[in-house]
């Protein structure tokens, strides 16, 4: 006789018609664990190198050229396996290997953003008061402003001087490198500010930037610490005051990307959103070779403001790429993007269990459970999302089952209580079959976004069986 009890026809069958959710890890083997540990490392590099959109395509295309990538050329007709590259205004960039396919069937896109929460500094940013010297910013995207408040943050970016000439300035990551700070009062002092609600508690004209408190040594000059900031600055980079005016310079925090956890589970790093999936997209399609249909990584720009602008998604420039390839085979555009598929590579809410309420347990997708697929984003009643369609759910799905890719669904959070929007809407506008594909995050849009290095790793293997589909 089995020493083992029999089951029931009840439980049986709930084990056969129930779903059920299990940690990734649990999963995994040793082996495949080191594997997950293996990627991250150059993930977190990655995040160091690319603190803002312009380093990110900069990082992005020395990665492809070591993989062989070269620049498009409109003019050359290209043959499977071939790869290509493409930077819009050094702010945005599309990576392309040709499948064996017609562009008849479509191509298949990841489509990830590489801007990030901020504070990008005013066009007149350098004053003195009460013999200090600070910058005047103006915050990017959604921030939550008391986070960035006594935290030591660099200055990254580029400025153009009088001449049209352009210097890049990078201060704060060095470790021989200055920081900067955001003040704050002190607990005996903020009586007044503490009647603040939250969200008003660092108002949006308080971020301003601490850079300087030693005054130039000259009775006859005002301003005497904010002359020795500019000379500094002059010394190292040949700008002046108003070479600011034709300048972006973004404030970002100042440390580096970090193990965290006593079992080194989880990454800590600023703007994981999104560059956790620009990395993972870009990994995938530099591991692509002679795939079956078109494979296309864009990584965008301006996405935490609306993708706005001439390299946020919301303009023609991916359409204008994907138009110029067809052409060149005599395909027409639109039958190209009526046939093409993508997967909106953006990240998703992650189960934070000091604040569970926000989300909606059986909806939600947790830390450790693989990388999360968001039917609709949107805000409410499903506003501003493209919804996508049951189909391609289902062939995302099956894809992903088939190649043991961990991966759980995931919402933007209860109904009522807001949401957000990604690039889907803008792709799915060009008649593209779209759904958001992400790894869930903690403490999202924080200046330590934290992410579990087993769904860095899921994500990364979901958009490369995605390109590899036969």
């Amino acid at each position: 006789m089995s020493n083992e009890k029999e089951k029931s026809a009840g439980k049986s069958l709930q084990e056969k018609l129930f779903s059920v959710k299990k940690n990734g890890l649990l999963k995994l083997s040793n082996e495949q664990i080191a594997d997950v540990d293996a990627f991250c490392e150059g993930y977190m590099k990655y995040l160091d190198d690319a603190k803002t959109e312009r380093e990110a395509v900069t990082a992005a295309v020395k990665l492809a050229q070591a993989k062989g990538f070269v620049p498009y050329d409109a003019k050359k007709k290209y043959s499977a396996g071939d790869k290509v590259y493409y930077v819009n205004r050094n702010k945005s960039v599309i990576l392309c290997v040709f499948g064996t396919d017609s562009l008849e069937n479509g191509v298949r896109i990841a489509a990830a953003h590489i801007d990030s929460p901020r504070l990008d500094l005013k066009q007149h940013p350098v004053y003195e008061s009460q013999e200090l010297c600070l910058l005047k910013t103006h915050y990017y995207g959604g921030i939550r402003k008391y986070q960035w408040v006594t935290i030591p943050l660099a200055l990254h970016g580029v400025v153009f001087r009088a001449d049209g000439s352009c210097v890049e300035v990078n201060i704060g990551e060095d470790e021989s490198d200055p920081v900067f700070c955001i003040t704050d009062l002190l607990p005996h002092l903020a009586q007044e500010q503490s009647k603040r609600t939250l969200a008003d508690g660092i108002r949006g004209e308080e971020l301003n930037v601490l850079i300087g408190s030693r005054p130039f040594n000259d009775d006859e000059v005002s301003e005497k610490v904010k002359l020795n900031v500019l000379a500094i600055l002059n010394e190292k980079y040949g700008i002046i005051e108003d070479d600011f005016i034709s300048a972006e310079l973004e404030v970002v925090p100042a440390y580096k990307a970090k193990d965290v956890g006593i079992d080194r589970g989880l990454i800590g790093a600023y703007g994981q959103d999104d560059r956790v999936c620009a990395y993972t997209a870009l990994e995938a399609i530099l591991e692509c070779e002679a795939p079956k249909t078109t494979a296309i990584t864009i990584l965008t720009d301006k996405e935490e403001i609306g993708s706005m602008g001439n390299t946020g998604l919301q303009s023609a420039y991916l359409k204008h790429f994907i138009y110029s390839i067809a052409e060149a085979e005599g395909v027409a555009c639109p039958t190209v993007l009526a046939h093409s598929k993508c997967l909106s590579a953006d990240v998703c809410a992650a189960m934070d269990p000091t604040f569970p309420e926000v989300l909606e347990s059986k909806n939600a997708a947790y830390v450790n459970y693989g990388v999360g697929m968001c039917k609709y984003t949107g805000s409410r009643g499903k506003s501003g999302s493209s919804d996508a369609s049951a189909e391609f759910v289902s062939e995302v799905r099956q894809l992903f089952d088939a190649n043991e890719v961990i991966w759980q669904t995931s919402e933007l959070g209860r109904i009522d209580l807001g949401g957000g929007g990604t690039v889907a809407a803008y792709v799915a506008n060009l008649d593209i079959d779209v759904v958001d594909v992400g790894v869930p995050v903690l403490c999202m849009h924080a200046p330590f976004e934290l992410t579990s290095k087993h769904d860095v790793y899921m994500a990364y293997k979901g958009f490369k069986v995605f390109f590899e589909v036969k």
